[in-house]
């Protein structure tokens, strides 16, 4: 039943016949918006919205037409030719012609499509003859996409139906051409989205697993048996009586295709009204209104429960729809391009056969009679180059026989061999270990990796679920081994070829994660996991002390490089120990590369890459020469003086006006920096005058991947707090901060900095606006200019980090290191540096952490005595004034 019933020419006989259009549209969606049920079917709110807006567009049509819509087919393409209108979704028109159009028809065609945007309707409008719409088809099967769902609106039936006589299968795009067109769309389609549904922030029409799978499987059907409706796949051979003439779908996947689709589009739906837009992502901003929405519990917010039973919820649906996919279209293309020859055969073995490239199941009984044929079918495709996957009908018997995979199948000695024999292959691990994932062989072989499936992991870093982080980070194992990928990183490539045993690396990073979800530390929980699997499998001792060593332990890299002074020898003799061999530190480092890279493909850059290079340089050297031992210092400090003098040498720098920059240098000075660094400063500080202070210096790379900012003045204790609000203010990313203050009272300040998008920076006026406006705040004590352009993260307003602060004393240093975990936000160092200010800290250095919207930040202090702070009372007043400016 329509809520406007008698949309005709008539209603322009009114004088705000324009307004009353606007009031039609707008009670419309009213209308629809509150009948719409998040719990109930949108077919017929899609349907009812198209109709409505098929009578408004016939209406104004008929009336600025005239007597010439005859000549003419108005008609909707696309979604709207589906019958598919969302809320928001756009609407394409196509006016057809039978000839150039005439002045007379032009300028109707002009008063109808400015009448449409002035109520609002903004619709994708196209006018073309019948040979224009042909030729265009020919040269862009998406165009000929949107003319096979061509729909008549008004206007002349025989007109459209010359068009669709011109466009069918025999004269242009046969169904085998669209079949490989469409395929090699979708190909691009997923790499755009990383080959994964598993995004944190999904696109639900056109991510892997979304409607737009559902919309090629319809188009390629449709062009095959040129049909116009996807429910007649039924009809074409998907009834289970018909599988042996047509082999297509089962009548139960048929509704569990129908029952996907029916709740993507009910997302979807609710999507458009909560933006109030053609929103298609699940932006972190809209997934909590959408899970209570969808009536997920709101008990435990803090916790995100509700958003992550939803966005599982989601997961798991995509997941069977991206299933359906791979197998619908693998049929298609037998009956496509095989034709007859489809059922050709060749046996493998007692267990398989091949057709057409893919693995078939001998019969349906294989496993129930032999159940390690699970793990055979992936094993073959690994050892045989020339398969190209499974037979469909081979992926509906794995999954019909997934109860076979219990605890008895668990303790077979047989199927843990073949399990692990996976791992040992030279290629198709990741693709393989994907497939069994996809097919649900993984959660059900280890109920642990089932408690990961479709588990969001809500730390604003990680942008993929956790079972699809865990296989990305054994692909870019993988692709540490490969001649093909060695540009990539070519010194993890290096130290690859020396790991004896690459499968141990594989399970490491498949157990690294396996205990995320659970009550407690995930690393400690999966170090259990992990050696109950290896105990299991009759891995040796050894390889499982490794591998749930690095289970345990894989954070360790990662935290030590970036929160931590590897430049201390303190800190590098302390990671050492942790770590003890030659063999673990090559394990960890690749593991620790892999991680970083899966969690987030905007996080990897030329800091870290730099950063835990250094660290397993000196690690490595530390192992390798026993070197912890306190007088290593001293040893340390003369060969680092000893290198920066002979560069400076090297430069034309003499003897005398070297010691006469080193004479106020503190001995930490040295142990603190690099000789690179030590003879940049040298130089800078040589050459100017006390005129020419406060000294701002950049270069824009080092040997870090970052540019360094060089501060030399007179320590005057506001200085930190001025330039991170300086640069923050500049938009740049603060990745390290060093300061040591001379004999008499200067400072020599050091900042590591790369651009807040994470790249270098490359302009020269870049650099010169960096130096000229860091320097005028130093000199007016204060931060001057246009608004702060650094950004909060969209995620980081949604989902904010609890501020917590933790006191640790440094032995060595004889330093308090305070450790601040907070959310990123414009002026968060300024703040600290003022209270540190106020306290009467003294502030030695600092480690600048950023992942995501998380501020994992260390600085290195002392008090105004320059000793350390350990007094409890002290550290409670600076936690409670931290924590009060971050409140403001």
């Amino acid at each position: 039943m329509y809520l406007f019933p008698n949309i005709n020419s008539s209603l322009f006989a009114r004088q705000d016949s324009l307004l009353l259009f606007k009031e039609l549209l707008k009670q419309q969606d009213i209308h629809l918006s509150e009948k719409f049920d998040p719990h109930q079917s949108v077919a017929a709110l899609l349907e009812e919205k198209s109709d409505f807006i098929d009578q408004i567009l016939s209406c104004c049509c008929q009336y600025f037409l005239g007597e010439y819509v005859s000549q003419l087919s108005l008609c909707a393409v696309g979604g709207y030719g589906r019958r598919e209108l969302f809320p928001y979704s756009d609407i394409d028109i196509l006016v057809l012609l039978n000839f150039e159009e005439s002045t007379v028809i032009n300028e109707g065609l002009g008063r109808f499509l400015t009448f449409l945007w002035d109520i609002g309707l903004k619709p994708g409008f196209s006018v073309r003859t019948i040979h224009e719409c042909v030729e265009a088809a020919k040269l862009d099967q998406t165009i000929m996409t949107s003319l096979m769902e061509i729909r008549l609106i008004n206007g002349s039936v025989i007109l459209l139906e010359a068009l669709k006589a011109e466009i069918t299968p025999e004269k242009i795009w046969p169904a085998d051409q669209f079949f490989a067109a469409k395929m090699q769309e979708q190909k691009r389609r997923y790499k755009k989205y990383h080959d994964t549904a598993y995004n944190l922030e999904p696109n639900i029409k056109e991510g892997p697993g979304g409607l737009r799978d559902l919309h090629v499987i319809a188009w390629v059907f449709k062009r095959h048996y040129d049909t116009s409706e996807l429910r007649e796949l039924v009809k074409f051979g998907f009834l289970p009586e018909e599988l042996v003439k047509f082999g297509f779908l089962p009548k139960s996947e048929y509704a569990d295709l129908l029952a996907a689709l029916d709740v993507l589009w009910r997302i979807r739906y609710a999507l458009h009204l909560l933006t109030r837009r053609c929103e298609n992502r699940l932006f972190f901003d809209h997934q909590r209104a959408l899970a209570q929405q969808f009536g997920f519990s709101e008990e435990n917010q803090h916790y995100n429960e509700d958003v992550e039973q939803f966005m599982q919820f989601y997961f798991k649906t995509v997941q069977g729809l991206e299933r359906q996919n791979e197998m619908l279209l693998q049929l298609f293309n037998e009956r496509f391009i095989f034709g007859d020859s489809a059922e050709n055969s060749t046996p493998l073995n007692d267990h398989f056969k091949v057709i057409n490239g893919y693995l078939e199941a001998i019969d349906d009984e294989v496993f129930e009679r032999e159940p390690t044929a699970f793990f055979e079918i992936f094993l073959l495709l690994q050892q045989n180059s020339s398969l190209t996957g499974v037979r469909a009908t081979t992926i509906r018997l794995i999954r019909k026989s997934l109860h076979l995979i219990d605890e008895d199948f668990r303790q077979n000695k047989t199927a843990n061999r073949l399990f692990i024999e996976i791992f040992r292959q030279p290629r198709g691990i990741t693709q393989q270990l994907r497939r069994m994932n996809r097919y649900g062989i993984l959660a059900a072989y280890l109920p642990c990796f089932a408690n990961i499936v479709a588990r969001m992991q809500y730390d604003l870093f990680h942008v993929y679920t956790v079972d699809e982080h865990t296989l990305f980070v054994i692909r870019n194992l993988r692709r540490f081994s490969l001649e093909l990928h060695s540009d990539e990183l070519p010194y993890c490539n290096q130290i690859f070829l020396l790991i004896e045993k690459p499968e141990v690396l594989y399970l490491a990073a498949l157990f690294h994660d396996i205990a995320k979800g659970r009550n407690g530390d995930h690393s400690v929980i999966g170090e259990d996991i992990a050696r109950n699997f290896c105990i299991q499998h009759n891995l040796s001792t050894h390889d499982t002390k490794l591998i749930t060593w690095l289970v345990r332990y894989h954070l360790i890299m990662s935290k030590t490089a970036q929160r931590r002074d590897i430049s201390d020898l303190d800190v590098i003799h302390k990671f050492a120990r942790k770590v003890g061999s030659i063999e673990y530190l090559k394990h960890l480092y690749l593991l620790t590369v892999a991680d970083i890279r899966a969690t987030n493909p905007k996080l990897w850059n030329s800091w870290k890459d730099a950063l835990l290079k250094e660290l397993y340089a000196v690690t490595y050297k530390a192992l390798q020469t026993g070197l912890l031992n306190p007088a290593a210092l001293a040893d340390r400090r003369l060969e680092t003086k000893k290198e920066a003098r002979e560069e400076l040498i090297k430069l034309g720098l003499s003897e005398p006006s070297i010691d006469a920059s080193w004479r106020h240098a503190s001995d930490d000075y040295f142990l603190r920096f690099s000789a690179d660094e030590i003879a940049w400063h040298t130089i800078a500080i040589a050459s100017s005058s006390e005129a020419e202070f406060p000294l701002v210096l950049l270069r824009p790379q080092t040997q870090l991947g970052s540019a360094e900012i060089f501060i030399y003045t007179i320590n005057e204790g506001t200085i930190f707090s001025l330039s991170t609000a300086t640069l923050d203010h500049l938009g740049l990313t603060i990745l390290d901060a060093r300061f040591v203050t001379t004999i008499d009272n200067y400072v020599l300040s050091s900042f590591q900095v790369l651009e807040q998008s994470g790249q270098p920076i490359n302009e020269l006026f870049r650099e010169v606006q960096i130096c000229k406006t860091l320097r005028a705040s130093l000199l007016q004590k204060e931060v001057k200019g246009d608004g702060n352009i650094h950004r909060q993260s969209r995620q980081a307003k949604h989902f904010p980090i609890p501020s917590s602060i933790r006191f640790n004393a440094d032995s060595v240093s004889r330093q308090t290191m305070i450790e601040l975990i907070t959310t990123d936000h414009a002026g968060l160092l300024s703040k600290i540096g003022h209270v540190f200010l106020d306290q009467g800290i003294h502030l030695h250095s600092a480690k600048i952490t950023t992942i995501g919207s998380r501020a994992e930040d260390m600085f290195y202090v002392t008090n105004q005595h320059h000793l350390p702070i350990t007094e409890p009372e002290e550290q409670q007043k600076i936690e409670a004034e931290i924590l009060k400016v971050l409140d403001d």
